[in-house]
């Protein structure tokens, strides 16, 4: 008998963290997922060739409580990912466009993460995650140093009032503040190096950031264990930094903070992070929209 031979499911294209089809980060998804193995999602992946693609299938019945609980997996070209904060954004208003507004559970390989989805003024999408439970911890003096290495920068280069750190919310990433928004804007790394770094401790990403006002940060992070050079806009990283923030002491139990990201790549991205009294986890927001084909 002829073997049936599952169709290539639909990637949809989204923008997050922006309303502006060309700006934010781009991700695939596909919310039908049901038959893929592994090697099948990171091959797609692979040919959608965005940071990352995230897919979608419905929860196991035990689960699926409200009808809006889904499993999700992200793959970047190289590698899957635990957590991703942009696709898990663009997928969940991809979801709003087929079946509502409203909450949202997805049921990740780092945890629990809920989602909401409301319309702004302008009838725009914005959804709100809210991230598995975080934790910071610090980073060995060696570590920077082959970090910084690896960076290109200078010790004396950095913020002495935001140290660095390891912060996590769903994926680890290290935090290295810039001292200057001169510093942050000229970026050019070792490739291959910075991914073995990463590689060896675990790290998804590097959030490096220079901090423009009490609230307001600018943001770059490199990618390369993903096989990309430079993230436009990256949710858990984010929603990490928010944490780290936080166990600094340099944002209060209840904080609103506003990281602008991708400016640098000519994709300006906004996320917007919130920090609950009460509630150790972080929500972090971002509006997207749908990328016409070919766009």
């Amino acid at each position: 008998m002829p073997t049936s031979v599952r169709p290539i499911p639909e990637v949809l294209q989204y923008a997050a963290f922006t309303t502006d089809p060309a700006g934010g980060n781009m991700a695939g998804v596909v919310l039908d997922a049901a038959g893929l193995d592994e090697a099948a999602m990171l091959a797609i992946a692979a040919e959608v060739g965005h940071s990352e693609t995230a897919f979608l299938s419905e929860a196991p019945a035990r689960l699926a409580e409200t009808g809006r609980t889904f499993t999700v997996r992200y793959f970047s070209p190289k590698m899957e990912v635990p957590f991703c904060g942009h696709a898990t954004v663009a997928s969940a208003v991809a979801l709003a466009d087929r079946i509502g507004p409203g909450g949202l559970v997805f049921e990740t390989q780092a945890g629990t993460v809920p989602v909401e989805v409301a319309a702004d003024d302008d009838g725009v999408l914005w959804a709100t995650l809210t991230s598995v439970e975080p934790y910071v911890e610090p980073v060995d003096d060696l570590d920077v140093a082959q970090a910084l290495d690896t960076l290109k920068w200078r010790i004396d280069e950095l913020d002495p009032a935001l140290p660095p750190r390891i912060a996590f919310a769903g994926s680890r990433h290290l935090v290295l503040a810039a001292a200057t928004r001169e510093r942050l804007a000229d970026l050019d790394y070792d490739f291959s190096g910075l991914a073995q770094y990463m590689t060896d401790r675990d790290l998804i990403t590097l959030q490096l950031v220079w901090r423009e006002s009490a609230d307001t940060f600018q943001v770059r992070d490199p990618f390369p264990v993903g096989g990309i050079v430079e993230d436009p806009a990256t949710g858990a990283a984010a929603a990490a930094f928010g944490a780290y923030l936080r166990d600094l002491g340099e944002a209060g139990p209840t904080a609103r903070l506003t990281l602008h990201q991708g400016v640098d790549l000519g994709r300006p991205g906004l996320l917007r992070v919130e920090l609950r009294d009460g509630d150790t986890r972080v929500r972090v927001s971002g509006a997207a929209v749908p990328v016409p084909a070919g766009g």
